[in-house]
């Protein structure tokens, strides 16, 4: 078992407190001045008996109740002062003991790494453990420097101001959007100075403006840096893994998390005395804010580049939604207005026609007259009308312009963040990776005779080929699930419509296709919201059979497949109503069937437009509804009621000694939900997304809803993140990753979706053939009869027509032959003509917009020109500066020459008789140093001169004067 020394022991404080008394209000260490920047807790029991032996883990509990102060000078000594409490518990668990020594170790390891921790007394039997973290200036420039973090210097330059019109036109823009602005005072603030960054180098602190090491790197890029060491550090000894979130996924931690910035809930109106955490509340974390723009500069700060640059780009789109929303409702009004002057809906209502359709169903249905649908005739208008095809067109280049000004957004970030050139960091292997390799290298040990060399085993096509095989058979599984999930909806669609024509109420009869549409679209949601929980799980497992090596490549392939089956499952409905239902119904007298006894559904004579857009208006709005009412609202809450149920059902001293402490802010971010990734939040867009661009030519009112919704969407998922959930680590990217190859890749898709729905579900190009090729007045005067061909009611099969009818003709929708020609029922030249018609404009459709959308992509660039001015004065300026900074040493090494020459040189100069130039410099620190050509002790004068000019930025003294062994920094106190 590893036993750190006395020395190096964590030290056990009280975590009771006075009433009143929060000091830091949780955030520091008990001595009130060293920041907690990560909370490490674990779960523990306690031994069988506790005693100060170097065999066992010592937990000392003064008799009196009281704890040793931080800077005690002896404070071990104080504790074996008080008589100690030991315990008789019972046997010790030995997983509980191997996930002892495998935390002695670690913390072990964290503090060779330089970290400072502290831990509270573990005064029950068993519970929370809570070990604090806090990485001194000396870890975290450190870190900082290979991390590359850029960090602003002192230089600064002025920001180009416009002039003439555009300031003014600036002016005025400024003016106006000043009540949409959120109440941040570094956001009122605003300054034309722009301060350059670089990298952090200790070599340069002189570079910087450091007025304070504590608050120099912000609270977010403090618990960066913690993370990346508790990720590579290892526990070679005990157990062979690296880093924390191995060591998580064993159980040897519970969690690991960076705090929250104190209370959520600020005490006064005033937002120069909150902290962050309080601002992100009230400026953007409530539903009162709505109006306002997101301070995403503020969201980066607190959460870090990724979360920041998805609430940015959600800000993006739903911005754009506005100008996509307006021209939906005028599309959307345009249909209304030109209801009453619709000629073919005029016709379909007009009894004088007398058009006796075929029956709907066989033996029990009746021949009907078309003008019973009238209503879907007239409803159909409102989507189906000649705007809707310039909103598809309009709505693609929309997608076009979206991508585009997100590029735009998102370079311009990348700059104000200080992310331009940032260099992918190499990512540590996963845990289950690291798992599966240790038992390849175990079977290699075991088995000689394939014994490789140490260090080149690595998991091949092989070790996966099981999880891939896996893969392919489930996905396809899945997919057969889904397609049975449309299948039984489209049998329940033919059952009711056949059980409701049956029905004598005339009443029912004329609105059973609105009521079987609705009912089935209702069922489709339901199944939808089901199965896209049940994906969502089938795709971790699925991703994890694959064995992943780093968590961008699990992210990667969990998005992949999760889109995937999720976006199969929400669109196969509507694809089915748009291209497949009533395609392949057949005709009276040769109808396909079902079961042999159900035929197949056919379009309602409007057309399948209308019925396409029930079913997207009620599959969108349920699923956001539900959402986030349910899954975002509701789901939480109740997690939270039965943790406090939980909390309840404790053992009554336990209960009793919480209510006689106030918790502190790692008790109180603990009982907070913690932050599983962004890809729900992100699937939920795209997918959203899907359904304003890819059938928006049947609903044009689909952008109108999905902007409301994301207006509330913004709002509720900032709540979450401020007030439900664990602070988020903070994460560097400098893009949306894979999300954005999804969404172009979704847009290009529908193009050719939008044009498919143009020319074969809506009756757009049917009206422009028979205006152009076939009218004889050149108007849709007849268009109605056109479209509908003839049917002996002699040639329906023994026992399927209806009886005791007079009947002798009926009509059907379709382009065929009538019973009298010499080919009867067979495709008309009309057909022929219109099919050719659709395939052409298909062709077009898609050829044009492709070729404007690559027009707006060309016309608009990535990066706006100011930014990529700026970028290019920056890098001049820095290398004035470095420029500057050479030219200062070389006249310092210049005058040292000159001076040495004119001063007379001793024969064997000693350390002690050594003068001290006036001019130079006072190194206090040099008789600290490790190092003896720094020191320049032993050395000549002249050898001396040589070396100074090295040591010319005074950060290197400074730095070698706080890792010499006299510094104490990293030493722990019992407190």
């Amino acid at each position: 078992m590893l036993h750190p020394s006395r020395d190096d022991k964590i030290p056990v404080v009280n975590n009771f407190m006075d009433p009143g008394h929060e000091p830091g209000k949780g955030l520091y260490f008990a001595d009130g001045k060293r920041k907690v920047d990560y909370v490490l807790v674990y779960q523990y029991r306690r031994p069988s008996s506790v005693h100060d032996s170097p065999g066992q883990h010592r937990l000392s509990v003064i008799s009196n109740g009281s704890f040793p102060r931080v800077g005690s000078k002896e404070p071990e000594g104080v504790k074996e002062e008080h008589a100690e409490v030991v315990l008789d518990i019972g046997p010790t668990d030995p997983a509980e003991g191997e996930k002892l020594m495998i935390r002695e170790e670690f913390e072990a390891n964290l503090r060779e790494a330089g970290l400072e921790m502290e831990r509270d007394n573990e005064h029950k039997v068993h519970g929370q453990g809570f070990i604090r973290v806090h990485a001194p200036w000396q870890v975290l420039s450190r870190e900082a420097e290979f991390l590359k973090i850029k960090v602003p210097t002192k230089k600064s330059y002025e920001l180009k101001e416009d002039k003439g019109l555009s300031a003014t036109m600036s002016t005025i823009w400024r003016k106006m959007n000043q009540p949409f602005q959120p109440s941040i005072p570094h956001l009122q603030q605003q300054s034309r100075t722009k301060f350059l960054s670089h990298s952090f180098s200790r070599d340069k602190l002189h570079l910087y403006n450091i007025e304070s090491k504590d608050t120099f790197f912000d609270n977010a890029t403090r618990s960066r840096i913690v993370y990346e060491i508790l990720r590579r550090t290892a526990c070679t000894r005990t157990c062979q893994t690296m880093g924390i979130t191995t060591l998580i996924a064993k159980g040897v931690y519970d969690s690991a998390f960076p705090l929250h910035d104190g209370d959520f809930k600020g005490d006064n109106g005033q937002s120069q005395g909150k902290n962050d955490r309080q601002l992100l509340h009230d400026e953007w974390a409530r539903y009162g804010a709505f109006y306002k723009y997101q301070p995403v500069d503020l969201i980066r700060k607190y959460f870090g580049e990724k979360i920041g640059l998805y609430f940015a780009w959600l800000g993006v789109y739903t911005q754009l939604l506005a100008l996509a929303s307006l021209v939906g409702i005028i599309v959307f009004l345009y249909g209304c207005f030109t209801i009453d002057s619709n000629v073919p809906s005029l016709e379909m209502c007009d009894e004088k026609q007398n058009f006796t359709m075929c029956p709907l169903c066989d033996r029990a249905c009746d021949y009907w007259h078309l003008s019973t649908a009238c209503g879907t005739a007239r409803a159909s208008h409102l989507f189906d009308n000649p705007a809707t095809v310039f909103f598809a067109i309009f709505m693609s280049l929309w997608a076009v312009m979206f991508l585009e000004h997100w590029k735009r957004r998102q370079n311009s970030l990348n700059y104000s963040w200080n992310m331009t050139g940032m260099e992918e960091e190499e990512e540590h292997p996963r845990p289950k990776y690291e798992t599966i390799l240790l038992q390849k290298r175990q079977r290699k040990r075991r088995n000689r005779k394939n014994k490789s060399e140490p260090g080149d085993e690595k998991l091949t096509w092989r070790d996966r080929l099981p999880g891939y095989f896996i893969n392919i058979s489930s996905i396809l599984l899945m997919f057969g699930v889904t397609f049975s999930a449309v299948f039984g909806v489209i049998v329940y669609r033919i059952t009711v419509s056949a059980l409701l024509a049956m029905s004598s109420d005339p009443q029912i009869k004329s609105n059973m296709r609105v009521t079987v549409t609705a009912t089935a679209v209702i069922i489709n949601l339901v199944v939808i919201l089901i199965l896209d929980e049940i994906y969502g799980s089938v795709a971790v497992w699925l991703t994890e059979l694959e064995i992943p090596k780093t968590e961008t490549n699990f992210e990667e392939r969990l998005i992949l497949k999760a889109f995937l089956l999720k976006f199969m499952n929400a669109y196969a409905p509507i694809f089915y109503v748009a291209f497949f239902k009533g395609r392949f119904a057949g005709r009276p007298g040769d109808y396909v069937y079902i079961f042999n006894d159900y035929r197949m559904e056919e379009c309602a004579p409007g057309g399948c437009l209308i019925e396409l857009c029930i079913q997207l208006s009620i599959i969108m709005l349920g699923k956001q509804l539900i959402q986030n009412n349910v899954f975002e609202i509701a789901i939480p809450k109740l997690k939270k009621l039965f943790r406090s149920l939980k909390e309840k059902k404790r053992a009554p001293e336990e209960r009793v000694e919480q209510t006689g402490r106030a918790l502190r802010q790692w008790h109180l971010d603990y009982n907070l939900e913690p932050f599983d990734g962004l890809t729900p939040e992100y699937m939920e867009m795209i997918i959203q997304f899907g359904f304003v661009s890819l059938f928006v030519a049947s609903f044009p009112l689909a952008p109108l809803f999905a902007l409301l919704n994301n207006i509330i969407e913004i709002r509720l998922d900032a709540k979450k993140f401020v007030t439900e959930l664990r602070r988020p680590d903070a994460v560097r990217a400098k893009d949306i990753g894979i999300w954005y190859n999804i969404l172009s890749g979704m847009g290009k898709f529908s193009v050719i979706i939008n044009a498919f729905v143009i020319s074969f579900t809506s009756d757009f190009i049917p009206r422009l053939v028979y205006q152009y090729m076939y009218s004889e007045t050149g108007t849709m005067h007849g268009f109605i009869d056109h479209t509908l061909s003839y049917f002996n009611v002699s040639h329906f099969k023994e026992g399927t027509a209806p009886s005791g009818s007079t009947v002798t003709v009926c009509r059907y929708k379709d382009y065929r032959e009538p019973p009298w020609s010499a080919q009867p029922y067979q495709f008309s030249k009309h057909y022929w003509s219109v099919l050719a018609a659709r395939l052409a404009f298909v062709i077009l459709f898609q050829n044009l917009v492709m070729f404007m959308g690559v027009l707006v992509a060309w016309v608009i660039p990535d990066v706006p020109k100011n930014i990529s001015e700026q970028l290019k004065r920056e890098k001049t300026l820095l290398v004035d500066v470095f420029m500057n900074e050479e030219k200062e040493k070389l006249q310092l090494i210049q005058s040292l020459f000159s001076k040495e020459a004119s001063q007379p040189r001793p024969q064997q100069p000693q350390q002690s008789q050594l003068p001290q130039d006036a001019s130079e410099p006072q190194l206090p620190h040099l008789a600290q140093t490790d190092d003896p050509t720094a020191a320049g002790a032993t050395i000549p004068l002249s050898s001396r001169s040589r070396t100074r000019p090295r040591a010319a930025s005074f950060s290197q003294f400074t730095r070698q004067a706080s890792m010499s062994p006299r510094s104490d920094a990293g030493r722990h106190t019992a407190v």
